[in-house]
């Protein structure tokens, strides 16, 4: 066999996650097995004990033993874990149990932040209790109380307004330093004016990184991060490729965020990425309707962009061709969010009128082809959202709290684009509507559709649709299983010939990649089961994937892409998840791909490494005006 071969490429991989899984099946977690009275002899029998029990058994016993090996088995294996009580799941996040504390006073508040091991959200007498839990939390720095305060919407020595204590809970949880939180009110000092709050969050181990080597080709890769500096909340990225097979040998990007200056909710961004094919300078301070009760939001910011524009093939080439775009890009908008009267005091009605306005300006110092132009466009639009959330686990996590949006919203936008060349107006339109049962499972399905209008010809349209389902969780004991099912249609109106479509990745087949593959109207199909098992190994817990992905695609504006043959691909694979560290995911897939493109040579079999979902969701929260995308 060929040493390049994929499977000789996929051997250490195997190796790797052969002896997880085996250290896994080690440390597994699961709960105490309950005996009926009358089978208690024979489980204490360890001749017919499974073969699992008796192993953790033994191991158990040396786990005690003074040895050396005694200690490291204690200090890294969990016994008789079993997954947390958590309260509240499967239930409206808006808690009709609070509603009797609106416009009470908020008399005290007490904020507890927890550090990232050992610890328990929902059990205080749980420490940390062997070497790499200590040692973890010493390298951690904790987040601040004042940082959890400034994410609250309600304050000491104010009234406490109808969705406070609810909404503050989950904005906490969207943190990307927070793991969990809780907000609860002490109702053994409540008054008939008053309350007492309690506020408990655990941190996630913020500090992470990753890095990937060949030594077959030299090329390499080094990522780190720290999500919560000095437990402020501010966030450093930077990566840095080297060896690559490409024009310029190295690559670096590097970015600065902080998530809200203050308590003013307005968070900064600074970007740097320096790219073969991709070049990016710009800062931006922005305010989001971070809230369902937020009433101002907008933002304003500055971009220098260099890309290396992909352009359209044709049917003799064997390599992608290129063409420099470059320009720099001001943006700046403002919305206003108004709420309904109520004549139900205490009660807080969730539909908002929300309108917005945007200008960008855009100057182009280089073009690939004449179908760009120096331009200002104008965007204004109103909107009306629907906002709720409902509380579940083993979506995109491994066991903590996770926050499932619902709702609906329905925009239109109109706009004028004032150019060096032309001049054309704008509009659009989009509507979502997302449903959650715990007996039925999840629905999501938008449409949008967005087209200028020049001398009364539609182009650079496009029509989008986009649906996602994942169905109840079954449980047997201690292993989970989910199915995921998303459909997504992207079709081009009139598009420019250089505007094209992908089936890459995240557009339609993950681990694909072809550039000579392009069309522009695309239909994709994606499937995939979640089968979340018991086993853990120094936190990391296990779950085992399959996919099946299928993708359409055209070339023409009007053909559709049902008369082609689809391209698709398939997989099987582990995922591991830490929920206490930044770097929580570790996904290995093997992936299987039928048809390619005749003038590339790549292997039908990869292997797919990433360190996030496949699938996500889709807020219900009013964005900035903007353009429909087409990607």
């Amino acid at each position: 066999m060929h040493p390049t071969h994929p499977f000789i490429k996929l051997l250490p991989h195997c190796l790797l996650v052969s002896v997880l899984l085996l250290l896994a099946q080690v440390c597994h977690a699961q709960d105490p097995v309950k005996l009926k009275p009358d089978t208690t002899a024979i489980q204490q029998d360890t001749v017919k004990q499974k073969f699992d029990e008796r192993l953790m058994d033994n191991l158990r016993r040396m786990s005690e033993r003074k040895t050396i090996m005694g200690k490291l088995l204690d200090a890294i294996l969990v016994f008789d874990r079993k997954d947390q009580e958590v309260y509240g799941l499967d239930a409206e996040l808006i808690q009709r149990e609070y509603e009797k504390h609106n416009y009470k006073i908020v008399r005290r508040l007490d904020i507890v932040t927890l550090d990232a091991f050992g610890y328990s959200i929902n059990d205080s007498t749980r420490v940390p209790r062997n070497f790499f839990e200590k040692a973890g939390n010493t390298l951690h720095v904790k987040t601040s109380r004042g940082l959890v305060r400034n994410q609250l919407l309600f304050r000491r020595n104010q009234p406490l307004e109808p969705l406070s204590l609810v909404e503050s809970e989950r904005l906490l949880r969207q943190t990307d330093y927070i793991l969990d939180a809780r907000i609860v009110v002490n109702e053994l000092t409540t008054t008939d004016d008053s309350v007492d709050v309690f506020v408990i969050t655990k941190d996630v181990f913020s500090l992470g990184g990753s890095g990937s080597y060949s030594p077959s080709s030299g090329r390499g890769k080094i990522s780190l991060r720290e999500l919560n500096f000095l437990g402020r909340g501010h966030q450093v990225r930077g990566t840095y490729r080297f060896n690559m097979d490409r024009p310029r040998p190295w690559e670096a990007s590097g970015a600065y965020s902080i998530e809200s200056i203050g308590r003013t909710y307005v968070g900064a961004d600074l970007v740097y990425t320096n790219e073969n094919y991709y070049k990016e300078k710009s800062a931006y301070l922005q305010r989001d309707f971070f809230s369902t009760t937020t009433k101002y939001a907008g933002a304003v910011g500055y971009a220098d962009i260099e890309e290396k524009l992909l352009l359209p093939p044709v049917p003799e080439d064997t390599i992608p061709r290129f063409g420099d775009l470059k320009y720099n890009r001001t943006d700046v908008w403002l919305g206003r969010s108004f709420k309904f009267k109520s004549y139900h005091l205490g009660y807080e009605p969730r539909g908002r009128l929300i309108v917005g306005l945007r200008m960008i300006d855009t100057d182009y110092s280089q073009i690939p082809t004449d179908n760009f132009q120096n331009n200002i466009l104008m965007l204004a639009s109103v909107g009306y959202s629907v906002r709720k959330y409902y509380k579940d686990r083993y979506l995109f996590g491994f066991g903590r709290t996770e926050d499932i949006p619902a709702g609906t919203l329905v925009s239109f936008t109109t706009g004028y684009e004032k150019g060096d060349v032309m001049e054309r107006r704008y509009f659009a339109a989009s509507t979502s509507y997302a449903r959650y049962r715990t007996e039925t499972g999840y629905f999501y399905g938008s449409a949008t559709w967005g087209s200028f209008l020049r001398d009364d010809r539609w182009e650079q349209g496009v029509l989008e649709l986009e649906t996602l389902y994942f169905t109840p969780l079954k449980e047997w004991g201690n292993w989970k299983l989910r199915h995921y099912v998303q459909g997504r249609a992207t079709f081009g109106i009139n598009r420019n010939p250089e505007e094209l479509l992908a089936i890459n990745n995240e557009s339609g087949l993950r681990g694909f990649r072809s550039d000579l593959l392009r069309g522009s109207r695309r239909v994709t199909l994606n499937y995939e089961a979640n089968l979340y098992t018991p086993l853990s190994l120094l936190g990391f817990r296990l779950a085992a994937v399959a996919f099946t992905d299928i993708a359409w695609l055209s070339t023409g504006n009007k053909s559709s892409p049902f008369k082609n043959t689809p391209y698709r691909g398939y997989g099987i694979g582990v995922r591991f998840r830490n929920e206490y560290l930044s770097f929580s995911t570790i996904q290995l897939l093997i992936s299987y791909y039928p048809k390619m493109h005749p003038n590339e040579d790549f292997d039908n079999f990869r292997i797919l490494e990433s360190s996030r979902p496949y699938y996500d969701f889709t807020d219900f929260r009013f964005t900035r005006p903007g353009v429909a995308n087409f990607r």
